[in-house]
């Protein structure tokens, strides 16, 4: 299995080079080279794994067993996939929760932060240890190091960090955009003191965060020096881990209710940067049953507009992203999507090297955002695009109402208490099945205490707010969360224009410290 870039290129990757490396010095992403195929039986013989042994068996399909290859032997593999999910607080991982008769709640947010990114994160940081050990074993004239540097809407951040702290010859560098992430998400990075740490909050957006992240990247002298590495979902392995949960609510279904044909079922995932919904493409390609993917976006909603038009473009003013309650989507491109548009561009494409004209296409599409602000497909790319995918936006107001309305017990269902980027699925999923019996899965992102303000003012109308807020700290704010406001933190503020500088020059600042002093963990 070889690993190649979306904007093309002859470069073909083994899995760690491309796991270590992140984004392909074109500034495409990485795919697979192929689409690896299922067992004949893996709907019998799959159907009563762990999580651990389903992971295992998903992610094994891309992932040689030699170390000449770039793989991983079978025996350590596992070993990984256990160390990762053993910090997980439900022996299920991602369990799937039956909200009322026809929906169903994939949980995702059973990790150490409370978020799905977890899932990716944790096996992530471990994937990078070993590799890096391996390499030093291989090599012992020089350290190979990686420096890991990513952006933030909120939870990648936290999770990163949760993987990587105090990992063996991992440095991270998170920013995340000032105030515009929960005051947990934000103390969930910043109190996090290891010496391989990094933090810097930055005056503006997610995406003036993203761009000074992508520019650093595209330097390629400063990249070969420090040894980038990305843990955003623009790294390959983090779609990987995620795959492995559509399989795992498929079984879980089956399990809970065999009556219902999964060939009908509906995966509606509250979607931001395009790796989690993406997950579950290529689980639909691999073969797991499903009807649609449903993408659920708040107000920031380039990717719904996009299946409304064929157009992807920005907004009308350059650089407005809405403030939003569901803050992970408050996004104005959706990096992931470039890996959806290279195979749309691939499947139509009648040239005789298929893979090199999508890399062409792609590369044209995105040099076309980058200087027009929007790119559009054709009506035949369009279609493609429609097939698999359906897609709603949802308002501010709609996310409060449908909070309170789970929060209410109603005739169908018990109360059951959801976070904003939830919410969104959830009213996404509700116009979707416009009453009728339609059997749903619904991605939850996050847990309801990374959100407390939005989350307690949307059910405070059964209450008042003093009543609301005691619920939220006695019933709902899980015992790691207390008193983390109040912890010591360690953050460095930036301004947009002296992003890029100032980021090389920290890491500038830390490689000479270690060079100095050795690698400190």
């Amino acid at each position: 299995m070889k690993y190649l870039s979306t904007r093309g290129g002859a470069e073909r990757l083994t899995f760690e080079e491309a796991v270590l490396r992140g984004l392909a010095p074109n500034g495409g992403l990485y795919v697979p080279a192929e689409m690896p195929q299922l067992p004949a039986d893996w709907q019998t013989a799959w159907a009563d794994l762990s999580f651990v042994e389903l992971s295992f068996r998903v992610v094994s399909l891309f992932v040689p067993t030699t170390e000449e290859e770039g793989g991983i032997p079978s025996s350590d593999l596992r070993a990984l996939i256990e160390k990762s999910y053993a910090t997980f607080r439900h022996e299920d991982v991602t369990p799937l929760h039956r909200v009322s008769e026809h929906e169903w709640c994939l949980e995702l947010w059973h990790g150490p932060t409370f978020a799905f990114k977890d899932v990716a994160l944790q096996l992530l940081g471990n994937l990078f240890e070993y590799f890096l050990e391996r390499r030093n074993m291989r090599d012992t004239t020089t350290p190979h190091t990686i420096t890991v540097v990513g952006a933030t809407s909120g939870d990648t951040g936290s999770a990163a960090i949760a993987g990587l702290r105090s990992k063996a010859n991992v440095h991270i560098f998170i920013l995340h955009p000032r105030g515009r992430v929960s005051p947990i998400q934000e103390a969930q990075m910043t109190t996090i003191l290891d010496e391989n740490v990094h933090n810097l909050a930055v005056e503006g957006t997610f995406d003036d965060c993203q761009d000074i992240v992508k520019a650093l990247f595209s330097d390629k002298a400063f990249n070969d020096k420090h040894h980038l590495g990305a843990i955003n979902s623009i790294n390959w392995a983090r779609i990987l881990s995620q795959i492995v949960y559509y399989f795992a609510a498929f079984f879980a279904l089956r399990r809970k209710a065999p009556e219902v044909d999964p060939h009908q079922v509906q995966f509606v995932v509250p979607t931001g940067n395009f790796g989690d919904i993406l997950a579950g493409y290529y689980a639909k390609r691999l073969g797991v049953p499903m009807a649609a993917l449903a993408v659920a976006t708040n107000e920031n909603d380039i990717l719904q507009r996009f299946w409304a038009t064929g157009r992807y473009e920005k907004q009308a003013e350059a650089g407005d992203v809405r403030a939003t309650l569901s803050p992970a989507m408050d996004i104005l491109v959706s990096s992931n999507f470039e890996r959806l548009l290279f195979y749309i561009a691939k499947e139509t494409s009648t040239a005789a090297d298929k893979d090199e004209d999508a890399g062409r296409q792609v590369s044209e599409w995105m040099q076309e955002l980058k200087t027009q602000g929007r790119m559009v497909v054709s009506d035949a790319q369009l279609a493609l695009a429609r097939r698999d995918f359906v897609s709603e936006r949802v308002s501010d107001a709609e996310t409060r109402d449908t909070i309170l309305r789970y929060y209410r017990a109603a005739d169908n269902r018990a109360s059951y208490l959801i976070d904003p980027h939830t919410a969104v699925a959830f009213e996404t999923a509700n116009r979707l099945a416009n009453g009728q019996a339609v059997p749903q899965i619904i991605l939850s992102t996050a847990h309801p205490a990374k959100f407390s303000e939005a989350v307690v003012s949307s059910i405070a109308s059964d209450s008042s707010e003093k009543e609301a807020l005691a619920f939220f700290q006695t019933q709902v704010l899980p015992k790691e969360m207390h008193g983390l406001l109040e912890k010591e933190r360690r953050v460095v503020g930036v301004a947009p224009a002296e992003g890029m500088d100032k980021l090389a020059g920290l890491i500038e600042s830390t490689k000479a410290v270690i060079e100095r002093d050795g690698f400190s963990h």
